[in-house]
C-alpha cells in the first residue's frame, strides 16, 4: 500500500491525502514531522534530504515535493480529470500548481507566522503588512482567474490546481486580518466545501 510520511497538521500533507482520496488511492498515513516521528533522522533523509514531509513510498519507489507528488497520484490512478494528457490542458492546470508553490506560498511567509501562529519572531509591523499586501494581490489573481472561467481554477472542471489553491485559499481565510471582498473565489469555496475530501483534508479547521 502507498505509505505517505508526514503528519496530518502539514498544509502540504492534506494536499497528498486529498489528491489519494478524490482519485482513489488507498494509503497509509504515518505520523512524521514536528511533535511526531522526526524527519532528521538518517533514515527519513535517505528518503528526503530537505528532511521535510510529505514522503512517499509506493512499492519501493520514493518521491518529495507535494505537488509533484499529487501529479503522480493523478497519473498513477490514470485521472486524467485531475490532470489531463493534451500537453495544453495539463499545463494549464500545472502552471498553477507552479505559482502556487512559488507565488503564493512565498506571500504569506511572514505574514502567516506572524498573524496565525503568533510566532514572537515575527514581530516587524511592516513586514507583516507588506506580507498581507502581497498575499492579498495572489488572492486577487486567483479571483480574477474565477471570474473568468466562472467555473474551478483551470476551466470547467475541478483539477489539482482547485486543490492546491483551494488548502492556500482556506489558508487565507483563516489567518485573522481585513480580507477584500472576493465573490467569485466564495462562490468556489463553497463547491469545495460540497467535496468530502475537502471537508476532511482543507476546511477542517487546521490552517
Amino acid at each position: 500500500m502507498l505509505r505517505i510520511l508526514g503528519k496530518k497538521s502539514s498544509i502540504n500533507v492534506r494536499k497528498v491525502l486529498w489528491t489519494c482520496e478524490e482519485a482513489g488511492i488507498d494509503y497509509l498515513q504515518e505520523d512524521y514531522g514536528s511533535g511526531f516521528a522526526s524527519t532528521q533522522t538518517p533514515e527519513f533523509k535517505a528518503l528526503n534530504p530537505n528532511a521535510m514531509v510529505p514522503v512517499i513510498v509506493d512499492e519501493g519507489f520514493v518521491l518529495w515535493e507535494s505537488n509533484s507528488i499529487c501529479r503522480y497520484l493523478a497519473r498513477k490512478a490514470c485521472r486524467d480529470d485531475l490532470l489531463p494528457l493534451e500537453a495544453q490542458a495539463a499545463a494549464n492546470v500545472e502552471h498553477w500548481m507552479d505559482w502556487q508553490a512559488s507565488e503564493f506560498n512565498n506571500a504569506w511567509r511572514y505574514a502567516f507566522p506572524a498573524l496565525a501562529r503568533k510566532n514572537p519572531a515575527f514581530n516587524d509591523q511592516n513586514a507583516i503588512a507588506n506580507g498581507i499586501t502581497e498575499w492579498n494581490h495572489c488572492i486577487d489573481i486567483v479571483e480574477q482567474q474565477l471570474q473568468r472561467t466562472g467555473a474551478w481554477v483551470a476551466g470547467d472542471t475541478f483539477t489539482l490546481a482547485d486543490i492546491v489553491l483551494g488548502l492556500s485559499v482556506n489558508r487565507w481565510k483563516m489567518t485573522p486580518f481585513p480580507h477584500p471582498d472576493v465573490p467569485a473565489i466564495y462562490v468556489w469555496f463553497e463547491k469545495l466545501n460540497q467535496r468530502p475530501a475537502f471537508l476532511r483534508h482543507g476546511n477542517n479547521g487546521m490552517v
